[in-house]
């Protein structure tokens, strides 16, 4: 994939030297950056240096390979961004040239008249690979981690340098589609058995084994595709063998994607038009493609800006405090040893942190440790660490039931019950023990960390971290700041995050912060649909269709009916001035009192079996059904809709600090769809005033709940946006409570 940019002075990113024998070697060095990437720096030295292979007659061939770790990234999906505004109102043909670059510098090395060896060293993703395919041959290292792919669907982009193309010719259609379409990584081995390199050496034989080709009587400057007679293995789209590939990928694409992402469809397209094409012409039905997905949809702008940008950005400290000194975390505290405190105390054992997990009794902190070890054993089973490695892991976790072991630690995080009086108790036993700059960082879903912190001695090094579950492998940790909490606390809390590998997002405080209010404006809103007579399976499937991983009923039975019970009365217990239950509270009761508990009792909103899940005909006699049922099209705004709304009413309300927070948030921890790009990428993309007024009419059709609130309108008047050159400045620059 391109990066369209704008003319830059000649930087030397790739140097390139020629030895006795006549081979050049073009090493891929990016000047000032940890990794190469794309851009027309890149794209303009790339062309100096095939200008010099074609017209040097004292050079027989090239090896192409990376100066840093990995071979290259891809593209600068950053700058890529950034360019979108700019590039908005480009002529077709102007545009169409900026999103061609790449493919066409590749495309005149490729035919540059000399053969090119590629030597991929590192990691060679998305356009480093499609580099890589424009090389007559490819030599891949065998060193651990060393992986190629065209990973760009999942950003929501094709491979636009030739990738659609060349792949196919290589592989065939049917082989090269899963990694178009799925875009997967190869490791070397997998590579080498997929046939997308030719060969794999060790890391110290690379450059010899490229130039032993280069100087062989098999060297060749001429791709197969190229020459006269070429035909496709396995056969054209057309082919019988070929054809109904295309029929059942269009189905399965549909089924997996409700046609909610347009680059499925597009790899589809460049594959079924492409193939039919010379290839020169094929490109330019690749590049024509990649233009629609990149720059006339706002899907892919979405999910680059979420999924990479915004990503980065928390990733990098987008709210940490400056002039705070770097903190690492040498030994961690975790109070509870349930399935949260042990899927903490296992990540955390992984970044060789020594961990002391604390339970009521030794037995209790012991099974806690459980958890780690049967994913341990997993791992190792499937030959994804070593048994020595594991028992590494494993000797880093200390369980007991004594906070005594806690008065070195760094940091301690309490992963009790969401009760206030047993969170207070715990807190007072670590202000006993802990030291005076220790951090107590509580893992709660909605309890507003300013009152649970009226329990510390020292309120100002306490702070909300919310980990999300399997801790160990959900990427997101919400950080809660308190009225009382400190920079420097706050900071802690974000560099023990990084240490950890995961994404954070910083909120101020309230009850229910930001992600558990979100995905609760679904489920709430879902459930008293079921009492309002919509057909429980329009619900699901609908929910569905618009990206939600899981239908809003199933995923109330699969965390229990009492468990949504006990929570509400918790609520209503600990804040009796201000809770109001939700639409969803009646319709819950009753499935509790008749004692439809959920999945683990086999009984909910759906009937549980060992052959699966069915719902429940009770609930046409509970709620009789509407006569005549709301829209697929008004129901699936409506699922989307409720939980926009509510991401900004926390943005109006200064619980989100960013745009990026509440976008980042809602997709990694709670499973907003990706395509949307995440609450705010999805107004942005709508446009401000056409959301406003779809809130109005969905609000008329099912309540006040769905109208918008006053920042939305005041935005949508000035022509305001969340991101981009029209981005409404948050008010809160800073984290504040």
């Amino acid at each position: 994939m391109t990066n369209p940019t704008t003319p830059t002075a000649a930087l030397e990113v790739i140097r390139l030297s020629v030895d006795a024998d006549g081979i050049a070697t073009l090493t891929i060095d990016y000047p000032g950056k940890s990794m190469n990437v794309i851009d027309q720096a890149f794209l303009d030295s790339l062309d100096a240096c095939t200008a010099r292979l074609a017209s040097d007659a004292a050079i027989r061939g090239a090896i192409v390979i990376s100066g840093k770790a990995a071979f290259v990234a891809g593209a600068d999906l950053v700058t890529m961004e950034e360019n979108l505004d700019r590039m908005e109102n480009d002529p077709v043909d102007v545009a169409l040239e900026k999103y061609g670059a790449l493919s066409r510098a590749i495309r005149r090395l490729e035919i540059c008249g000399k053969p090119v060896v590629a030597a991929i060293n590192g990691v060679a993703m998305g356009g480093g690979y499609e580099l890589c395919l424009g090389c007559h041959r490819r030599v891949m290292s065998s060193a651990p981690g060393v992986v190629v792919g065209l990973p760009e669907v999942q950003v929501g982009l094709l491979p636009g340098g030739g990738g659609t193309q060349r792949l196919p010719r290589m592989l065939g259609i049917m082989a090269a589609m899963p990694w178009l379409m799925e875009g997967k990584s190869a490791t070397a081995e997998q590579a080498l058995k997929a046939g997308l390199v030719d060969e794999v050496v060790a890391p110290e034989e690379l450059l010899a084994s490229a130039k032993l080709w280069l100087l062989s009587d098999a060297a060749r400057a001429v791709q197969p595709w190229d020459v006269k007679g070429f035909r496709l293995p396995g056969g054209g789209p057309t082919d019988p063998r070929v054809a109904p590939g295309f029929v059942v990928g269009n189905t399965m694409t549909q089924a997996a994607t409700a046609g909610n992402l347009p680059a499925p469809l597009a790899i589809q397209s460049c594959l079924y038009e492409g193939t039919q094409l010379p290839f020169d012409k094929a490109l330019k039905v690749e590049s024509k493609y990649l233009l629609d997905v990149a720059l006339r949809s706002p899907v892919s702008r979405s999910m680059i800006r979420t999924l990479f940008v915004n990503k980065g950005k928390a990733e990098k400290g987008l709210h940490r405090p400056a002039g705070v000194p770097a903190f690492k975390c040498r030994k961690l505290g975790i109070i509870g040893a349930g399935m949260m405190g042990g899927g903490i105390a296992l990540v955390a054992a992984q970044r060789r942190i020594e961990v002391v997990l604390i339970d009521r009794d030794d037995a209790s902190a012991q099974r806690g440790k459980g958890y780690a070890v049967k994913s341990l054993e997993r791992q190792v089973s499937r030959g994804r660490t070593t048994q020595a490695d594991a028992d590494a892991v494993l000797a880093r976790i200390t369980p007991t039931a004594d906070y005594a072991l806690l008065a070195d630690a760094d940091l301690v995080v309490e992963a009790v019950f969401e009760d206030r009086a047993v969170k207070a108790d715990v807190t007072r036993q670590l202000d006993a023990v802990l030291r005076p700059d220790a951090v107590v960082a509580t893992n709660t879903s909605a309890l507003p960390i300013s009152l649970l912190a009226q329990a510390s001695s020292r309120p100002e090094r306490y702070i909300g971290l919310h980990f999300f579950s399997p801790a160990d492998r959900m990427p997101l940790v919400e950080v809660i700041r308190g009225r009382a909490t400190s920079d420097d606390t706050l900071a802690r809390a974000l560099d023990f995050v990084a240490q950890l590998k995961k994404t954070p997002i910083v909120v101020n405080d309230a009850r229910g912060f930001f992600t558990s209010r979100f995905i609760g404006a679904f489920v709430d809103d879902a459930i008293g649909m079921v009492a309002e007579g919509i057909h429980p399976a329009l619900i699901e499937n609908c929910s569905r269709q618009a990206g939600m991983p899981v239908g809003p009923l199933a995923i109330t039975d699969e965390l229990s009916i009492d468990l949504a019970v006990h929570a509400g009365q918790a609520q209503a217990r600990e804040f009796p001035d201000d809770y109001r239950p939700g639409r969803s509270v009646p319709v819950i009761q009753r499935l509790f009192e008749l004692g439809r508990l959920g999945k683990k009792m086999g009984q909910g909103f759906y009937d549980h079996d060992e052959s699966g899940k069915r719902l429940w005909p009770g609930l046409a006699e509970l709620y009789p059904r509407k006569a005549v049922q709301p829209s697929a099209h008004d129901l699936k705004q409506r699922i989307l809709y409720v939980q926009v709304l509510e991401a900004a009413r926390a943005m109006e309300e200064g619980v989100l600090l960013d745009p990026a927070d509440g976008d980042v948030g809602s997709i990694l921890g709670v499973g907003f769809p990706a395509w949307t790009g995440g609450p705010f990428c999805f107004m942005d993309g709508v446009g401000l005033p056409a959301f406003v007024a779809e809130a109005d009419r969905l609000s008329d059709l099912f309540g006040e709940h769905l109208r918008p609130p006053a920042l939305l309108r005041e935005m949508a008047t000035q022509g305001q946006t969340f991101y981009g050159k029209t981005a409404r400045r948050p008010a809160a620059q800073a984290v504040a409570a």
